[in-house]
C-alpha cells in the first residue's frame, strides 16, 4: 500500500485510509484526533459511545476493523466510510466539523452527492469503466447486474440477513449452483486476487450471473423467505435455474461459458473486437 494512497491530509494533519468496497474508509481514531485535538482519541471514542446510546448500539455498522499499516506493521484498526464518519461528526462538538465535511466530501470521491443522486453515481461509474477500456455494451450489462444485485441484497436485508458473512455465503451458493464454482474458486480460475470478479467476466458470464440473482430474488419473494435458512434455500434454487440454463447453452454453443479469461492486461473493449480477415 503506497503512502500516497494510504494517507490523506486535513489542515496539516494526516488521516490514514484504505480503499475497501470501492470507496475510501478512514481510521476512526485519526478523524477523532483531528476534530477534537485529543491526545487520547481512544478514550474520547469510549466516552462518546457512552454519551450517545444510539451511536453505541449501531457501532458495529459504523466501524469496521480493516488492515492498516502502522509503525508496528499491519494491524486491524476500526475504520468508517464517508457515511459512518458523518454519523460520528454528529456526536463531536467541534468548530472543525463543517470544513471537515467539505474535505470529506472531496476526498470521498463525491460519495455524498452520489447517495443523493444515484444517477450521478451510475454516470461516474460508466465513465470509469469506459476509461478502463470496456465497451458500451459490456458496461450496460455490468450496470444492470449491479441493479439486480442491489435488489437482491435489499430483499435479504428485509429477511434478517444482516452480516457480511451471511451475504458471502448466499452469494457463494448462487455462484456454485450457477457456474459450479464459488466466487473464490472463480477468481482463482481467472488468476485474480483483490480484483472484482465481475469486472473480469465477459457478456455471457455476466448474463448468467444476473439470471441466478434475479431468479433468486423472485423465489425469495414468492416463497416469503423469513430467515437466513430460507434465503439460503432460495439462493440454491435460483442458482440451479441459472446453472441448468448455462449447461444447456454450453451444449448448444459448443464451448464452456466459464472461462479463465480476464482483463488484467488487455481491456475488454479491445478483446471483443472481431479479428479482421486478410
Amino acid at each position: 500500500m503506497e503512502s500516497k494512497n494510504a494517507l490523506a491530509v486535513f489542515e496539516g494533519k494526516q488521516i490514514r485510509r484504505i480503499w475497501y468496497k470501492e470507496e475510501w474508509w478512514f481510521v476512526v481514531e485519526d478523524v477523532v484526533a483531528v476534530l477534537t485535538d485529543s491526545k487520547d482519541p481512544k478514550g474520547y471514542i469510549k466516552d462518546m459511545r457512552r454519551r450517545d446510546e444510539i451511536l453505541s448500539q449501531g457501532w458495529g455498522q459504523i466501524a469496521t476493523p480493516l488492515p492498516i499499516l502502522t509503525f508496528g506493521g499491519v494491524q486491524s484498526i476500526n475504520c468508517a466510510n464517508t457515511e459512518g464518519i458523518f454519523r460520528l461528526i454528529q456526536s463531536i462538538p467541534s468548530p472543525k466539523a463543517e470544513p471537515f465535511k467539505l474535505w470529506l466530501a472531496k476526498v470521498g470521491y463525491e460519495r455524498i452527492q452520489e447517495i443523493e443522486n444515484p444517477e450521478l453515481a451510475q454516470k461516474r461509474m460508466k465513465e470509469i469503466y469506459a476509461a478502463k477500456g470496456y465497451s458500451e455494451d459490456w458496461i450496460e450489462k455490468r450496470m444492470r447486474g449491479i441493479a439486480i444485485r442491489d435488489e437482491l441484497t435489499d430483499e435479504w436485508k428485509k429477511r434478517d440477513v444482516g452480516t457480511e458473512r451471511e451475504y458471502a455465503i448466499l452469494t457463494a451458493e448462487i455462484s456454485k449452483a450457477t457456474f459450479g464454482l464459488t466466487p473464490s474458486e472463480y477468481k482463482q480460475l481467472k488468476g485474480l486476487k483483490r480484483e472484482n470478479l465481475r469486472d473480469h467476466m465477459n457478456d455471457l458470464e455476466l448474463i448468467f450471473s444476473m439470471l441466478g440473482e434475479r431468479v433468486t430474488t423472485e423465489i425469495t419473494r414468492n416463497k416469503a423467505a423469513q430467515d437466513f435458512k430460507e434465503c439460503s434455500d432460495a439462493a440454491k434454487e435460483g442458482g440451479e435455474v441459472a446453472g441448468s440454463a448455462r449447461k444447456d447453452a454450453e451444449r448448444r454453443i459448443g464451448k464452456p461459458i466459464v472461462i479463465p479469461e480476464n482483463y488484467l492486461i488487455e481491456p475488454e473493449g479491445r478483446k471483443r473486437k472481431p479479428v479482421e480477415l486478410s
